[in-house]
């Protein structure tokens, strides 16, 4: 990287700065929202209205790099003896909710609304998994086309936009318990930023178990990978998901994640320091918010057309009926 790159890197990430410390202190002053909503929202007005320069957009792209690295110092506060108790419980509803929703979405998008079988999957893989990260490994597996990429993306975005905003509307109108809101959330929404923004923005119990539920959808993306390329291998379309490509699309702040909450779960963290990384990790997804914010722009959301966007309103009120019942049944 050269001075000048590395000059316009910097400023891009001084705005994320800038838009985190804006939403930390109008959370300060306000009773509604959370501050990490009002980073997206500060993201969104950045994004649409006020416009990023080109230059910059290299520095607003390292918010995902900050979500991970805030995912993993968030190990550090959350307690694996609670995740082990309800463990084997949030891991099924994690691989039947996956389950279900590929099936639900696959079944309509081919069979009642007639979409192209690689769009139809994009948008399975996306909706299932962990949202346009998701999309993007699978569209490396079945040798998707960019415009199929583009309108799959845009229609889990527009959703990533909406949802943030009604779960928790919805939860306060519901009362949804905090342990329940979070599982429901992380088994749900699509994209890790949203759902983890979602979750703190409920309480902070639901955002735990938000993320964590969220993690657990995330770690299948390698099988749901597999899977896809094998059958479209077998319908004669070109895969290329070998082990390396497949290790490169895992989410690999996982392991991060789980070396913290090991950690801080036996004893080897103070309070002092599980105190500095929870401080940390608030103000880095605050940074990553921000520019998940500016991503949600109102050009990618029209390039996903209709069909796309009914196909997966359907089955996410399908999924997210199904699993905020079953989840208030186990857990409320």
């Amino acid at each position: 990287m050269n001075a000048t790159n590395a000059v316009n890197t910097a400023l891009g990430i001084g705005v994320l700065v800038l838009g985190a410390i804006g939403a930390k202190a109008l959370g300060a002053v306000l009773p509604w929202p959370d501050p990490l909503l009002l980073a997206v929202v500060i993201g969104l007005l950045l994004g649409n209205v006020v416009g990023i320069p080109g230059r910059i957009e290299p520095g607003i792209q390292t918010h995902g790099l900050w979500l991970s690295a805030g995912i993993v110092l968030m190990g550090a506060s959350v307690s694996l003896g609670a995740l082990l108790d309800g463990g084997p419980i949030v891991l099924a509803l994690v691989v039947g909710t996956v389950v279900l929703t590929v099936i639900v979405l696959e079944a309509t998008a081919r069979s009642v609304f007639e979409i192209r079988e690689e769009l139809g999957s994009l948008l399975a893989a996306g909706t299932g998994i962990c949202g346009v990260s998701a999309i993007a490994a699978v569209a490396g597996s079945i040798d998707a086309d960019e415009e199929t990429i583009a309108y799959a993306a845009g229609t889990v975005l527009l959703f990533d936009a909406v949802t943030l905003a009604l779960y928790p509307a919805l939860g306060s109108a519901l009362a949804v318990p905090e342990q329940v809101f979070g599982i429901w959330a992380g088994l749900s929404m699509f994209s890790t930023g949203p759902v983890v923004a979602a979750g703190f923005a409920y309480a902070e119990i639901a955002g735990q178990w938000a993320t964590i539920t969220k993690l657990g959808r995330n770690a299948l993306i390698g099988l749901v990978v597999l899977v896809y390329a094998a059958y479209y291998a077998r319908r004669g379309t070109d895969a290329n998901a070998g082990a390396a490509a497949l290790w490169a699309e895992f989410p690999t702040f996982v392991l991060g994640f789980l070396v913290l909450a090991v950690a801080a779960t036996a004893g080897l963290l103070s309070a002092e320091q599980v105190q500095f990384l929870e401080t940390t990790y608030d103000w880095l997804f605050l940074l990553a918010f921000v520019g998940l914010g500016t991503e949600l722009r109102r050009s990618v959301f029209v390039r996903g057309g209709k069909a796309p966007v009914v196909v997966v309103l359907l089955t996410w009120a399908v999924v997210a009926s199904v699993t905020l019942a079953v989840t208030w049944t186990l857990f409320g």
